[in-house]
């Protein structure tokens, strides 16, 4: 099939510049850009609990989005909730939890993570006396064994931490067998789907996940955060909170007024996104993805890390080139106005697992909706001009 380009709908890729760097943050589809501006200049901007129009605007916005990110994801929308971004939400989810937690008690999560999903909880254990274990990932493929995660839960076990794609590798793990172990054995999972929300369905319903959490701005929204929790766990959580804030739905976790223009660009990138459909999305970065991957896999002096092909991953690709560090190749690549990222990306477990951290990290290049085909061949090559020397 021919490629659909999609880059009309994203006014800031009209500089030029092959932006690669979506794996830290996408540009903001057209939608969304009105949404916000709309939300901010006709008069509805305010605080929500009036009886004034534009705090009842505000409420209903509120609601609305809830209402819309539970059809992207197939969850209850009263389980959703909004805050700045996944780490603080994480971290707030994570103290809620600590404070539940017993010395014995056990969280088992993976080095396969980005640390927002790591330091978050090994804080809370280690504010609790409980335990925090890591499950190691398979270095040489890539992959998250799910017998790996499971051989560490056992009955003191009370969650369980996981991704659902790695941020720099791409390894997108099979979680199912997981989530049906800790349940088994009476833990709860949560799940950082940060950089799986932007490249596939997410169905948190045949999941049967507990809380999820991801980054909005990910996925062509503003710069924000979503959490999904059981809704009657999240009334449970002893939730640190103000005393006059709302405690009932979902609300408990916004702490503080919510960024209500954010929120009206969630809801308007949710609707681009059912519109598209998430399909549709996979299999347009598919396509750009494969010549990506198999393109930097064929030059010599070239090291991809993670998953060799195209399946169990997302369009995320790690790689190294040889005699130059991964910050010189993305000056290199800056240079010709292709825009990646170098180092670790937060995620030190993985660097660390690979060997990798005292070499610079890797280089690391995402594809999103808004790229095309002469992008990934700018992008391969610069690295070919490099690798040949």
């Amino acid at each position: 099939m021919s490629f659909i380009s999609l880059r009309h709908r994203f006014p800031g890729c009209s500089d030029g510049w092959a932006r690669f760097d979506g794996p830290a943050g996408t540009q903001v589809v057209d939608s969304a850009i009105t949404a916000m501006t709309t939300w901010l200049t006709d008069g509805s901007n305010g605080c929500g609990g009036g009886y004034f129009s534009a705090a009842i605007k505000a409420d209903e916005l509120v609601d609305r989005t809830r209402a819309t990110v539970g059809r992207l994801f197939n969850a209850d929308p009263n389980g959703v909730t909004f805050g700045p971004n996944m780490t603080t939400l994480t971290f707030a989810f994570s103290r809620a939890i600590g404070s539940t937690l017993q010395p014995g008690d056990r969280i088992v999560g993976t080095r396969l993570d980005h640390d927002a999903n790591v330091s978050t909880w090994m804080r809370a254990a280690q504010t609790a006396g409980a335990e925090h274990v890591l499950a190691p990932f398979d270095p040489e493929t890539g992959m998250l064994p799910p017998e790996n995660v499971i051989a560490l839960i056992d009955e003191r076990t009370k969650w369980v931490t996981l991704p659902g794609a790695s941020n720099l590798l791409g390894t997108a793990p099979d979680l199912k067998p997981i989530i049906d172990a800790a349940h088994a054995a009476g833990a709860k999972v949560f799940i950082d789907a940060v950089a799986l929300a932007p490249h596939q369905q997410i169905d948190i319903t045949a999941l049967d996940c507990d809380a999820l959490v991801s980054s909005p701005y990910k996925w062509y929204a503003p710069h924000s955060g979503m959490l999904w929790c059981r809704p009657e766990l999240l009334q449970a959580l002893p939730v640190f909170k103000v005393r006059p804030s709302h405690d009932e739905g979902p609300s408990r976790f916004e702490t503080g007024m919510p960024n209500f223009e954010a929120i009206a660009g969630i809801e308007a990138t949710a609707r681009f996104l059912m519109e598209e459909g998430m399909g549709n999305v996979e299999a347009a970065e598919r396509e750009l993805f494969a010549p990506l991957l198999q393109g930097l896999q064929s030059m010599p002096g070239v090291k991809v890390y993670g998953v060799q092909g195209l399946e169990g991953r997302t369009p995320t690709a790690a790689f190294t080139v040889q005699g130059y560090t991964p910050a010189a190749v993305a000056e290199a690549l800056a240079n010709a106005k292709v825009a990646v990222w170098d180092g670790h990306n937060y995620a030190i477990e993985v660097v660390g697992q690979l060997g990798l951290a005292d070499t610079g990290g890797v280089v690391r290049a995402g594809i999103s909706r808004y790229l095309e085909p002469d992008d990934v061949n700018r992008l391969l090559n610069v690295v070919e001009g490099l690798a040949s020397r």
